[in-house]
C-alpha cells in the first residue's frame, strides 16, 4: 500500500502507461489537447476520495509521454479528486515552460488574485462537470457543476478563458445555449459522451452536428471513454467522419491519458495517433485539429 498522504484514504498508486512511438509523425507544433498529471503524492495528495486507483502520472512522465509521441504541445485538465487545489497543475505548466496549456477547476468566490495567477501561469479554461458518477448517479466528489461557470461567467470572459464541460450528449444543446447567454464559449470532452449503440441519425447526436455546423461549441476528439469496440474503435469513426464533415475548425485532438478507471483496457496513446491518420488522410485536416485549432481555443502564441 502506497500513502498518498491524503487523510481521505490510502490505496495503491499504479504506474502510468507509457505509449510506443506512433508509426505516422505528428505535424510540427501537435498538440494533445487532453491529459491529467497525478503527484508525485508527497508534494500533492489528493484534496477528495478518488473513485480509482491514482495514477503515478507526475509531470516529468506526461512531458516524456509528448515527447515519445511527438507532441510538442499539450493541454493539462484538472482531474476531480484534486478538487479546487490546482497547485499539481500549475507546477506542471511552469515546468512545460511554454508548452502547455491548463484547464482549472476553481469555487464561485475565487479571488481576481488567483485568477491572474492561473492565467500568467498558463490556464486558459475552467472545467466544468454536468456527467454523473457511475457508481452513485452523483456529481464526482471534487468536481463543479454549470451553476459555477453562470456566476464565472463575466470574470472568465474578461480573462478570455472558455468553459471545457464533461456532460452527456443529449444535455449538449442546453448547456451550450446557457454558456452562450453568459458570453462564454464552450469545449465538449470525449465526443460529447455520445452512445454509438443509438447510431449517427439519433437526434441528440444530430443536435451536436448542427451546433458544430453553427460553430457554437468545440469537441474533443477522444475515443476510448466512448467506444464499445476497443482497441480499433470502429463504432466511432461515422461519428467523427460526421463532425469532420460538419466543421473540422470546431475539432481538437486528444489522448486522455493517464486513463483513469481503464486498467488493462487502457490504450497506447501512439496507437490511437495511428488510428486518427487512418481515419484522417488529408494531411492539411490533420494540421488544423492537432496545430491550428488548439492553438486558437489554448492560447498556444508562439
Amino acid at each position: 500500500m502506497n500513502d498518498l498522504t491524503d487523510p481521505l484514504r490510502s490505496v495503491d498508486v499504479v504506474a502510468a502507461r507509457m505509449p510506443c512511438p506512433p508509426r505516422n509523425p505528428l505535424p510540427d507544433d501537435a498538440c494533445d489537447a487532453h491529459s491529467h498529471v497525478f503527484g508525485p503524492y508527497q508534494d500533492f495528495p489528493f484534496t477528495a476520495a478518488s473513485n480509482y486507483p491514482p495514477p503515478l502520472a507526475t509531470c516529468g512522465t506526461y512531458l516524456a509521454m509528448l515527447d515519445t509521441i511527438g507532441g510538442r504541445r499539450g493541454v493539462l485538465v484538472q482531474p476531480a479528486p484534486y478538487g479546487i487545489d490546482n497547485e499539481a497543475l500549475v507546477a506542471a505548466l511552469k515546468a512545460g515552460a511554454g508548452r502547455i496549456r491548463g484547464v482549472a477547476v476553481l469555487p464561485r468566490d475565487v479571488t481576481d488574485k488567483e485568477l491572474q495567477r492561473l492565467d500568467s501561469n498558463g490556464v486558459c479554461a475552467l472545467r466544468f462537470n454536468e456527467m454523473p458518477s457511475p457508481q452513485t448517479g452523483k456529481p464526482l466528489e471534487g468536481s463543479v457543476g454549470l451553476d459555477v461557470a453562470l456566476s464565472l461567467a463575466s470574470r472568465m470572459k474578461a480573462l478570455d478563458w472558455h468553459a471545457q464541460v464533461w456532460a452527456r450528449c443529449s444535455d449538449v444543446p442546453a448547456i451550450t445555449e446557457k454558456l452562450e447567454r453568459a458570453g462564454l464559449s464552450v469545449m465538449f470532452e470525449h465526443m460529447t459522451c455520445l452512445d454509438p449503440s443509438l447510431g449517427t441519425g439519433h437526434r441528440d447526436f444530430q443536435n451536436v452536428l448542427s451546433l458544430l455546423r453553427e460553430g457554437r461549441i468545440g469537441v474533443k476528439l477522444a475515443l476510448c471513454r466512448v467506444s464499445k469496440q476497443a482497441p480499433s474503435y470502429e463504432d466511432l469513426r461515422p461519428f467523427q467522419d460526421l463532425m469532420m464533415e460538419a466543421n473540422p475548425q470546431q475539432l481538437v485532438w486528444s489522448s486522455d491519458w493517464p486513463y483513469v478507471r481503464m486498467g488493462d483496457a487502457a490504450p497506447d496513446v501512439g496507437d490511437l495517433l495511428d488510428t486518427f491518420h487512418g481515419w484522417v488522410d488529408d494531411a492539411s485536416l490533420r494540421k488544423a485539429i492537432f496545430v491550428e485549432n488548439p492553438a486558437c481555443f489554448d492560447r498556444f502564441d508562439d
